[in-house]
């Protein structure tokens, strides 16, 4: 070990490569909204050594790596190059982009949707989806909201229990993310299916999987109900579900960094209510404002 140590630190190249695979499974992991000791229970790989990966220290093999990789569901490819192989035309049009005014940002927005959904463009309808991690309000706020649209409402993760038959939690530990991510969104094709108008919240993790959270943006409008992480975690204490920061004493830092890992997507909401500091009642009178917009005048009334 204290060899192949020595070669890293003399390789200056390799040692910034170590560094940013690192938090490539750092980043996964949050996003996957994992503690370090659930990847360690589902990849096999001892905790203590997945904290010398994350720190930079470790130096994996690529058996290691795939452990990881289908343990957080994330692609092997991505984890261990870090970008894609398009990644110069994406490059390009966020330099594009860069030179947007952001008054102009959400009709470009609008453009690329209608592009990647085809001529027709998005078809969200009345379908009102709220997205954001736990503890943010969504479940409280969707059902008065539903109610005062007079919308069904639908929580998604009640859904995938039901298809299930079994807790969230369960098939966590019993099958691990990517089943849970398979069964989500199964439940999410189902639900939208079945509804043209609805409140819909979803589970905080929808996010960490491209495709399906690709299919609600382009199927629902999108809020982001957002919190500080204190009320986030104090929220979660209040509901006696602690899921998956349980045991863990590092459980703010880990809250702090699944935030960190989810917010650009989290971003890609059509918009945002902030609940920090804010009544029930104020947060649904912003949540009300805020989707007013993307309703006909018969919904939004």
């Amino acid at each position: 070990m204290s060899e192949r140590r020595g070669k890293d630190e003399e390789d200056p190249e390799l040692a910034a490569y170590l560094a940013q695979l690192g938090e490539r499974v750092r980043e996964a992991r949050a996003k996957r909204g994992m503690a370090r000791r659930i990847l360690a229970r589902d990849s096999g790989v001892s905790e203590r050594y997945l904290a010398q990966l994350e720190s930079g220290a470790g130096n994996p093999s690529i058996a290691v790596l795939r452990q990881i990789a289908r343990a957080v569901d994330y692609p092997l490819a991505d984890l261990v190059a870090g970008a894609r192989a398009d990644s110069g035309e994406i490059a390009a049009i966020l330099d594009l982009l860069g030179g947007v005014e952001a008054s102009r940002l959400p009709a470009v927005r609008a453009a690329v949707e209608r592009q990647l959904a085809g001529v027709g463009g998005p078809d969200k309808r009345a379908r009102i989806a709220l997205i954001g991690l736990r503890g943010a309000g969504k479940s409280t706020l969707g059902r008065l909201l539903a109610e005062r649209l007079d919308l069904p409402f639908v929580e998604l993760n009640r859904i995938v229990e039901r298809d299930y038959g079994g807790s969230i939690g369960e098939i966590l530990a019993l099958n691990g993310q990517p089943a849970l991510r398979r069964y989500e969104r199964r439940a999410l094709e189902s639900v939208l299916t079945g509804h043209e108008r609805l409140v819909l919240s979803t589970g905080g993790g929808i996010v960490s999987e491209s495709a399906t959270f690709g299919h609600l943006l382009e199927h629902c409008w999108t809020v982001w109900i957002k919190a500080s992480p204190e009320e986030h975690m104090s929220r979660v204490i209040e509901q006696g579900d602690l899921r998956p920061m349980a045991r863990n004493d590092e459980a703010m830092d880990d809250l702090k960094a699944i935030l960190r890992a989810r917010e650009p997507s989290y971003r890609r909401a059509d918009a945002v209510v902030d609940t920090a500091g804010q009544t029930v009642e104020e947060s649904l009178a912003a949540l009300v404002e805020a989707v007013r917009p993307f309703l006909g005048e018969a919904d939004a009334a």
